[in-house]
């Protein structure tokens, strides 16, 4: 019998902790609680999580404050922020920091436990090590390495995830609502303006080998060209 799902919650609301606490665990995950992120920082190191949900405004420590303070220590484990904020550059900054996902409050249940099972699906699906050659870069996904000659750069979780859609299908249109449901969870237009920032980010990285291109196909997509 596999071992349950291990989720740290950071939520400083205690009603809406407990009701997602509950919930939880009545899907068999085990959860630990925290209601401020420098209580949950403690709680990572011991309890070592499979998953994280960090509210982002929190007292003590805000939940990118605390994100920026794991990533450190762990790349891999995902992380979905629970935010009341709507600006794409709050989320963005959220996905810079490393996080996975994110949910807008107020939200549902069942919408929170379809995200930790996609990122979970995710996780083990992509888990082995891969090293793929994109002109002349290497790309390493689990270790979020862009590597040109002998130089190195890391890559957020949200670069890795927008450049290996496109680097395993090169040369070929990868569908732009696609794209966007596997990463962001929906396709809509704040997802979208979300994406081309990461696009435009990934353009400038991979700058050093002219060869390289991420073209936007209007009306359908993008198309990496190496």
């Amino acid at each position: 019998m596999s071992k349950p799902m291990k989720i740290l919650l950071a939520e400083d609301e205690p009603s809406l902790g407990l009701i997602v606490k509950e919930s939880l665990e009545s899907r068999d995950f085990q959860v630990e609680w925290s209601e401020n992120g420098e209580e949950a920082l403690v709680k990572y190191k011991n309890f070592k999580p499979d998953i994280l949900v960090l509210d982002v405004m929190m007292p003590k420590k805000d939940g990118f404050s605390l994100a920026r303070q794991i990533r450190k220590l762990d790349q891999r484990t995902p992380i979905i922020f629970l935010t009341a904020k709507s600006q794409t550059k709050d989320v963005v900054e959220g996905f810079e920091l490393g996080g996975n996902d994110y949910l807008k409050k107020p939200f549902s249940m069942e919408e929170l436990i379809v995200r930790i099972q996609e990122l979970i699906l995710r996780r083990e699906r992509k888990s082995a090590e891969e090293q793929i050659e994109i002109g002349a870069y290497l790309f390493n996904y689990p270790k979020q390495r862009l590597q040109y000659k002998n130089e190195e750069q890391m890559l957020t979780h949200r670069e890795a995830e927008v450049l290996m859609s496109l680097a395993i299908s090169p040369n070929e249109v990868v569908d732009r609502s696609t794209m966007l449901s596997e990463i962001w969870g929906n396709d809509d237009f704040f997802n979208a303006r979300s994406m081309d920032v990461f696009i435009t980010k990934l353009r400038k990285k991979l700058a050093k080998d002219s060869n390289i291109e991420i073209l936007n196909v209007r009306g359908f997509g993008y198309k990496l060209v190496c």
